[in-house]
C-alpha cells in the first residue's frame, strides 16, 4: 500500500518549529506510516540538529516532490540563502523564512501532489511580504480560492470551531452575521460527517454576549443572528443546537455532549479549549480539498533552545493528518460505490406437525 505523502513547513526559524520537528522526525517507526516531505531551509536544519545535539534525523535532499522516496525524511529547499538565527527572537527576515517554506509547500499540495501538510508555527506579526496576511488559515484558504474555511481544534475529548477568527475584539459583532454563521455550520457538519466519520453530528453554538444578552438586555446578537442561523441549519437537516451561554456551557461540561462546539470568537473558544489540551490539541482547517493540521501552540519564543519544548502536538498534528487522510479517503469511496438497495423479503417459518 502506498504511505501517503505529508508535507511540513519549517515555520518560523526562530521559534520552537525545527525543535519539535526534528524531535518528531528522530524517530524510525514515524516512517511506516508516511513519508514525510519537509520544507525548510537546509541551513537551519543543521543548525537545529548540531544545537540539540542530535544524530537523527537526517534528510535526502530532493528537487522535485516527484522525487520522494519512502522510509526515509525528503527535504526541499525552501530557501537557500544564509539565513542567521537569532534564538526566540521576532523580526522580519524569520516571517519571511517561514512564508518562503510555506509558499514552497503550496505549489506542490496546489498540484496535488501532497497527501496532507502540517504547518509548523510561525509569527503573523513577521509577516511582511504577504498583503493582509492574518495567519495559515487565511492564507492557505485563499490560495486554494476558497471563500471560507473553517478553523476547527481537537483533541480527545473536545472540538472546538471558530465562526471568527483573528480579529480585533472591535470588530467581532459587526463581522458575525447569520449567512457567515451558516456557512462556517456547513463546513464543520460536512467535514464531521467526511473527516471525522460522524453520520450524525451534534454541533453547539455559543452565544455572543454575557448570558446570551440577557433577553437583549445586553446585546440583541442571539436572537436577531444566532437564533435564525440555528433555525435555517435545522431546516437543512443539520442538528444544531443553541445559543448556549459560554461560561455555564464549559462550566457545566455540556461540550461532552456534542461532537463539536461553535465559538463566535477566537477567545471564547480557544481558553477553555487551551486550557483542556494545550498539550495535546491539534488544529485542523475544515472545508479545504487539502488536509491541513498544525500544532495548536505558536512559535513559543521563550522557550527556544532550551531543549524544553514538547513537541506532543506536533506529532499529534502529524499523525491526524494521516488519519483525516484516511478517513476522508472512505468517505469518498463510499460515495463513489454505495451499497445497492435491494428490496427485503420476508421469509415465512412454520412448523410442520410431525
Amino acid at each position: 500500500m502506498k504511505l501517503p505523502i505529508i508535507g511540513i513547513s519549517q515555520g518560523d526559524p526562530n521559534g520552537i518549529g525545527f525543535e519539535v520537528i526534528l524531535k518528531t522526525l528522530q524517530h524510525s517507526f514515524i516512517y511506516e506510516h508516511f513519508t514525510p516531505v519537509l520544507y525548510a531551509n537546509p541551513k537551519s536544519f543543521s543548525f537545529y540538529k548540531k544545537l540539540l545535539n542530535m544524530e537523527q534525523p537526517s534528510y535526502v535532499l530532493i528537487r522535485d516532490i516527484k522525487e520522494a522516496k519512502p522510509n526515509q525524511l525528503n527535504l526541499i529547499a525552501s530557501s537557500q540563502e544564509a539565513f542567521e538565527i537569532s534564538l526566540g527572537k521576532a523580526d522580519e527576515g524569520s516571517g519571511k523564512e517561514a512564508l518562503m517554506a510555506l509558499d514552497r509547500m503550496l505549489v506542490d499540495s496546489l498540484a496535488g501532489n501532497l497527501d496532507a501538510i502540517v504547518t509548523a508555527p510561525l509569527d503573523k506579526s513577521t509577516v511582511k511580504t504577504a498583503e493582509g496576511f492574518t495567519g495559515h488559515t487565511g492564507h492557505i484558504t485563499k490560495a486554494y480560492k476558497k471563500s471560507e474555511s473553517l478553523m476547527l481544534l481537537f483533541n480527545d475529548d473536545i472540538r472546538v470551531g471558530l465562526i471568527t477568527e483573528h480579529i480585533p475584539v472591535s470588530k467581532i459583532a459587526q463581522t458575525i452575521t447569520t449567512e457567515l454563521i451558516l456557512k462556517k455550520v456547513k463546513i464543520a457538519h460536512e467535514s464531521l460527517k467526511t473527516d471525522f466519520g460522524i453520520n450524525k453530528p451534534k454541533i453547539a453554538l455559543l452565544g455572543l454576549n454575557p448570558h446570551n444578552g440577557d433577553n437583549g438586555k445586553m446585546g440583541q446578537e442571539e436572537q436577531t443572528i444566532i437564533e435564525p442561523a440555528i433555525k435555517q441549519a435545522k431546516e437543512e437537516g443539520i442538528f444544531c443546537m443553541g445559543p448556549y451561554s459560554a461560561d455555564g456551557f464549559f462550566g457545566m461540561k455540556l461540550y461532552s455532549k456534542f461532537d463539536l462546539v461553535m465559538a463566535m470568537y477566537h477567545d471564547q473558544g480557544l481558553i477553555p479549549f487551551k486550557s483542556m489540551a494545550f498539550e495535546d490539541g491539534v488544529n485542523y482547517t475544515a472545508g479545504l480539498p487539502i488536509i491541513r493540521t498544525s500544532p495548536d501552540h505558536g512559535t513559543a519564543y521563550d522557550l527556544v533552545g532550551k531543549n524544553i519544548a514538547s513537541n506532543l502536538s506536533f506529532t499529534n498534528a502529524l499523525f491526524e493528518a494521516v488519519h483525516l487522510y484516511y478517513s476522508r479517503n472512505e468517505s469518498d469511496e463510499l460515495a463513489k460505490n454505495p451499497l445497492k438497495y435491494s428490496e427485503f423479503k420476508r421469509e415465512r417459518f412454520r412448523l410442520e406437525k410431525g
